[in-house]
């Protein structure tokens, strides 16, 4: 296994943790836990795969990462949590996919011949879309849209980085690591200080 398909697993089943606890804290049943984990583990994948005409989408035939969100479901639901640990939870987990699926989707982009430009783009739509339409789904106001949510500013800033650090010639593995934590770093930092962008 490469350490881009570690990346790709590991972030389908951070963000499939998210979107069952996001189900959790809905009081949704398993089966909606599913659906919202599902959706968030491969919906900014699909819509990636979709815009550069990837077919199959990355996850048709891939049974590993289905028994990924699966386990991810039967995991939180055996866990217990009080409403205040699963917001920070919830976040912690989210910001890691955020990270995850940044350089998964740029580096994807990438060995499909997009530019770097593009490719910074797909790795934004790849680690932010699944969240939206897992909220959409859940009838709440996506992160991606909330004031003093730096949820798609530190996609953008990680991804540009992993284009800067790969055209100075810095070894792959090492761009990607650190441009996940350059993301969850940056996602982190900008809701503990309050970090925000200007109103329009």
């Amino acid at each position: 296994m490469t350490w881009l398909q570690y990346i790709a697993y590991s972030g389908i089943f951070v963000f499939a943790i998210t979107g069952a606890l996001k189900a959790r804290s809905h009081q949704m049943d398993i089966f909606g836990a599913a659906v919202l984990a599902f959706v968030t583990a491969y919906g900014g994948g699909t819509v990636r795969d979709l815009l550069i005409g990837v077919r199959p989408v990355s996850w048709v035939n891939d049974y590993f990462a289905l028994a990924l969100v699966v386990s991810a479901v039967v995991l939180v639901f055996l866990l217990s949590q009080g409403l205040a640990r699963l917001k920070v939870t919830i976040f912690l987990t989210d910001a890691i996919g955020l990270g995850l699926f940044t350089v998964l989707g740029i580096q994807k982009s990438l060995d499909l011949g997009l530019n770097s430009g593009y490719a910074v783009v797909m790795g934004v739509v790849s680690a932010t879309f699944g969240g939206l339409l897992a909220d959409i789904l859940s009838n709440t106001v996506p992160d991606l849209l909330k004031k003093g949510e730096r949820y798609a500013t530190a996609s953008l800033l990680g991804g540009i980085t992993q284009i800067g650090l790969t055209r100075q010639g810095v070894a792959e593995n090492t761009t990607l690591g650190i441009c996940v934590v350059l993301v969850v770093g940056i996602r982190i930092l900008s809701k503990w200080k309050r970090i925000y962008l200007p109103e329009i």
